[in-house]
């Protein structure tokens, strides 16, 4: 994954999600120049970015010198496949998409949404970005992060064993152990 021309290399995808929200300052910082340029120059060509329900329209373009192509959409049935075949992906603090990238092995930024209430899907970003499965940003600092990022800092994620908590929940509602 080298960080060069990216006219000749293969295409290196940014996958943007913000889920089923609405979450217009990732989507409008995504879209700056600055943020842009610097994904370019860390050899990215593609930005992909999942809008959900934001009113924000990026702005599409094509891969030129200094900037990644972007393209948009709201929804899909399913984000598997462009979590399969991004290089990073840039997503929100829900749950599901943190461990479904964690479990593909790709590398993640995990941007936190300051305007929702009661914003415990902070916690968890910030828990695995300690743990170095993940960086973690804020809108305001998403191209401080981007600048700085060395994914060879990454710890790769290992989910936990969830066989003995089952036998135990089953061994104390007195089901038959296997």
């Amino acid at each position: 994954m080298g960080e060069g021309d990216a006219k000749g290399a293969d295409k290196r995808i940014v996958f943007v999600t913000v889920g089923t929200t609405c979450f217009d300052a990732l989507v409008k910082t995504v879209d700056t120049a600055e943020v842009r340029k610097e994904l370019f120059k860390k050899g990215y060509t593609d930005i992909i970015v999942q809008m959900g329900r934001g009113t924000y329209v990026p702005t599409k373009s094509a891969l030129d010198n200094g900037s990644p192509a972007l393209d948009y959409f709201t929804f899909s049935s399913s984000i598997a496949e462009y979590l399969k075949s991004a290089s990073l992906v840039i997503s929100h603090a829900g749950s599901g998409s943190i461990f479904e990238t964690l479990r593909l092995g790709k590398p993640l930024i995990v941007v936190v949404n300051e305007d929702l209430m009661d914003n415990h899907q902070s916690e968890l970003a910030e828990e695995l970005a300690d743990r170095k499965h993940l960086f973690c940003a804020r809108p305001q600092t998403l191209y401080e992060t981007i600048a700085s990022m060395d994914l060879q800092c990454v710890v790769p994620y290992q989910p936990g064993d969830t066989k003995p908590v089952a036998k135990l929940i089953n061994r104390h509602l007195g089901f038959p152990e296997e």
